[in-house]
């Protein structure tokens, strides 16, 4: 009830003051500024809820986002994907495929498959 009446019921009530005062004077010049003035105090106070509200639900985004990644790291499957197949275990099974992504074989300058591994012979002066 008391983020309703925050959100709601004082921006509307801020306004209705401004109203109010624009009337009260008559139309006069100063109430006019007046009255706009505690309208744009109104309409301000409704703007701060409206981006409160747009921040909070970003939050929940994230949380949720942080669940999902935490229950991928745990199980190895997002929460809205199915688990994957278990491999078949009878004795006819076929053997399991090979993975794309295999490492790629040594170069023939780095030995050690990588750079910086073992130092190779200087090159020849002419």
């Amino acid at each position: 009830m008391t983020m309703r009446f925050v959100r709601v019921w004082l921006p509307v009530a801020i306004i209705a003051g401004g109203i109010i005062v624009i009337i009260a004077t008559g139309g006069s010049e100063t109430g006019l500024e007046g009255g706009a003035g505690i309208i744009g105090a109104g309409a301000s106070v409704w703007l701060l809820n409206v981006i409160f509200r747009v921040g909070v639900a970003g939050e929940r985004d994230r949380d949720a986002e942080d669940e999902a990644r935490a229950f991928y790291t745990e199980h190895g499957y997002w929460p809205d994907e199915a688990p994957a197949e278990p491999p078949p275990t009878e004795a006819g099974a076929p053997a399991p495929r090979e993975s794309p992504h295999r490492a790629a074989p040594p170069h023939a300058r780095h030995p050690s498959g990588r750079p910086g591994g073992p130092a190779r012979r200087p090159p020849r002066r002419p």
